[in-house]
């Protein structure tokens, strides 16, 4: 670990109870939903992390407990550093408070994680899809969202395919 990070990850598990893991030279930390505000506002006040680079999530269905981790990647561009911080969401209740006091940027971002994962986040200022119509059912990054599938034509299924397409009638 680099020498830089390690009064970070000190403060941050002190702090937060938080737990960590390392990989190729960055740190993930694992904070709870409730403790997200405040871990960014610490990391960005106390330890220059200027930058949210990064706000995404992931989804592991079937698995429910954590179904999602909210993903924060961190850069401190003054210490040349990164931190990832992970928060892990049940899907039954896939909430957590906004960050958009913390990091303006997170705005357009949340928003993305709301129309594309379902992932709500509590006291949005502007809590609307951003990239689908807002009629739209379900969550196209969600792993159980239907695909929409049709089987791409070749000469060995040419028939059978043709047999199902919807043709005009004359």
């Amino acid at each position: 670990m680099d020498k830089k990070l390690e009064p970070i990850v000190k403060a941050v598990q002190d702090k937060f109870g938080a737990t960590y893991e390392e990989f190729r030279d960055e740190v993930h930390f694992f904070v709870k939903p409730d403790q997200i505000v405040e871990a960014l506002t610490i990391l960005r006040d106390e330890f220059h992390f200027e930058l949210l680079s990064a706000l995404t999530a992931t989804d592991y269905w079937p698995q429910t407990a954590p179904r999602f981790h909210v993903i924060y990647q961190l850069t401190s561009l003054v210490n040349n550093l990164s931190v990832q911080i992970r928060v892990p969401l049940n899907g039954s209740s896939s909430s957590i408070p906004t960050a958009t006091r913390v990091y303006a940027v997170a705005n357009w971002r949340e928003r993305e994680l709301l129309d594309m994962f379902g992932i709500e986040f509590d006291g949005h200022p502007d809590p609307r899809r951003i990239l689908s119509p807002e009629d739209m059912e379900g969550h196209p990054l969600r792993k159980d969202f239907p695909l929409g599938y049709e089987e791409p034509q070749f000469t060995f299924n040419f028939d059978e395919i043709d047999l199902r397409k919807p043709y005009a009638k004359e």
